[in-house]
């Protein structure tokens, strides 16, 4: 064989150190002979098993039903209410701790109601009632007025026992107070002639906190009493809590 040949030979056949035939590796083992690889390939196959489990459970899954409830104002023409104006039977038998409401005067059957809550199941008749024209806007009513049938004053008297935490003179609703109550619960006295009590003072039920005024807003209605309760910042019909007095 000459010396012409031999490089050709080695070539064509080249040898392993151990005397084997070296084979060139394919394009899989290059991939995988790399640092990144290994990780990349257990990335990928988590991202698999992620991807079907969620496929699995959104089958299951039903989506859960929502409910939203607006403030309720009403404009000429209009009727708006909010399901949270009527409370649950449990919230109006024992409204705030222990005690049940009382009525906010001394003696109930002195007075009456000229306005009443507004409720959108009432009549007609009663919803008419029910809105405060304040201008050219009729706004429906969030409490109730309690008058006497003579137009006189009378004494208001604290519903619950509480906390006062308003005790001021307003341009459209006259001297008002707000007593906050346990369990969330706070009562609203409006159109008061009077403030018989201050910020800060520590009330018992039936106390004489004001005595019925006039206001700005409901002039028609003379010297009268606007009474709200809220629970949780929501209001509620005053003469469901009131009705077994």
């Amino acid at each position: 064989m000459s010396d012409q040949n031999k490089p050709k030979l080695q070539e064509e056949s080249p040898k392993t150190a151990m005397g084997g035939t070296a084979v060139k590796p394919s394009a899989w083992r290059k991939m995988l002979s790399k640092k990144w690889a290994a990780p990349a390939a257990f990335m990928a196959a988590a991202a698999i098993i992620v991807t079907l489990m969620w496929i699995y459970r959104g089958e299951d899954q039903t989506p859960a039903a929502t409910t939203t409830t607006s403030g309720v104002e009403t404009s000429q023409g209009g009727d708006q209410t909010s399901a949270a104006d009527t409370p649950s039977s449990d919230t109006l038998e024992v409204l705030s701790g222990n005690e049940t409401m009382q009525w906010p005067v001394v003696n109930q059957k002195d007075v009456k109601v000229v306005a009443p809550f507004y409720d959108a199941s009432a009549s007609d008749q009663d919803r008419q009632a029910a809105l405060i024209q304040s201008g050219n806007t009729f706004m429906t009513n969030t409490g109730i007025d309690l008058a006497r049938s003579d137009d006189k004053t009378f004494d208001v008297t604290a519903a619950l026992s509480g906390t006062v935490v308003v005790a001021e003179k307003q341009p459209l609703n006259g001297n008002v107070i707000e007593i906050k109550h346990a369990d969330g619960v706070v009562t609203l006295y409006e159109s008061l002639a009077d403030l018989q009590v201050k910020v800060g003072d520590v009330v018992k039920q039936g106390t004489l906190i004001a005595h019925a005024g006039r206001s700005e807003l409901e002039q028609d209605l003379g010297n009268h009493l606007h009474f709200e309760v809220r629970k949780d910042g929501k209001p509620i019909n005053p003469s469901a809590l009131l009705a077994a007095e």
